[in-house]
């Protein structure tokens, strides 16, 4: 989730599996190359070329087509601080090295490096500490314009799945971004409409650092969720409270929190094989 935008329009933001509990640093499965069923090869990244090109596709998405300020190192690549501390999850077609698509996934040990997670500096998330040595943060989830059909999505949510259950983590969260449409009233309609029907339970509530000031905001009537964010829905995602706009990507972002508790049994066969 993080930076997570439309999947019919640009996208915004895992580590491997390994049997080893949440505390440990989890190895990667960096030799082997899944076959997704949606006709996707899908691997972690190896190294830093292959990082590389997750950055770039990331530029090309949130600048090139969001019109994101986007502070880099690098021309041409979206690069922060976390992408250091984080794993990278690709996805590529069958026979080529493009990357089409990715994830990446900050794990309890490295958050405890890196000093905290990407959604704190958005939220306050003071009422998940208890959660977060089991607890995933997911981010710059990106896919490319030409692949947007939605089995890109499943196969980074497949690979997902799989490490969530090899290392025994039950919670992912993340920022699902809104485009600014009409004003701000887009993102306002979505919040009133999702936090009657969506809203975490109290103990899971957060705070925004920078609110989007939707009380001085008229909603716009009768929105429809973007594809992605529906679909985090439908798996059995909440909402954790109004959201936080970011002035960089021009969104409206969503604190979004994803139980394994709470999947939605159609998908625990697909997600995590059971």
């Amino acid at each position: 989730m993080d930076n997570t935008s439309l999947l019919n329009a640009p996208l915004r933001s895992v580590a491997p599996p390994v049997h080893a509990p949440a505390t440990s640093t989890p190895t990667t499965t960096a030799t082997t190359t899944a076959t997704s069923p949606t006709g996707f090869s899908v691997r972690w990244a190896r190294h830093l070329d292959e990082v590389r090109a997750a950055q770039r596709l990331r530029h090309a998405v949130f600048a090139g087509e969001m019109g994101a300020r986007l502070r880099t190192p690098i021309p041409g690549h979206d690069i922060d601080l976390f992408d250091d501390h984080c794993e990278h999850l690709l996805v590529t077609p069958l026979h080529s090295d493009e990357v089409i698509g990715t994830y990446r996934v900050l794990t309890p040990a490295q958050a405890r490096r890196v000093g905290c997670t990407y959604s704190d500096t958005e939220f306050d998330l003071t009422r998940l500490r208890a959660v977060r040595e089991r607890m995933v943060e997911l981010g710059r989830s990106c896919v490319h314009p030409e692949h947007r059909n939605g089995g890109v999505i499943l196969a980074l949510w497949g690979a997902l799945g799989d490490f969530m259950r090899r290392n025994a983590l039950d919670v992912m969260i993340g920022c699902a971004s809104v485009p600014m449409h009409l004003d701000g009233r887009y993102a306002a309609g979505l919040w009133q409409q999702l936090q009657a029907t969506h809203l975490a339970p109290i103990d899971w509530r957060v705070r925004p650092r920078l609110p989007l000031p939707i009380d001085r905001i008229a909603p716009a009537p009768g929105v429809q969720p973007p594809p992605l964010v529906k679909g985090y829905l439908r798996l059995g995602a909440k909402l954790m409270g109004p959201p936080a706009w970011d002035p960089d990507f021009n969104t409206a972002d969503l604190p979004m929190v994803m139980r394994l508790e709470d999947l939605a049994p159609r998908y625990r066969k697909h997600l995590l094989g059971v």
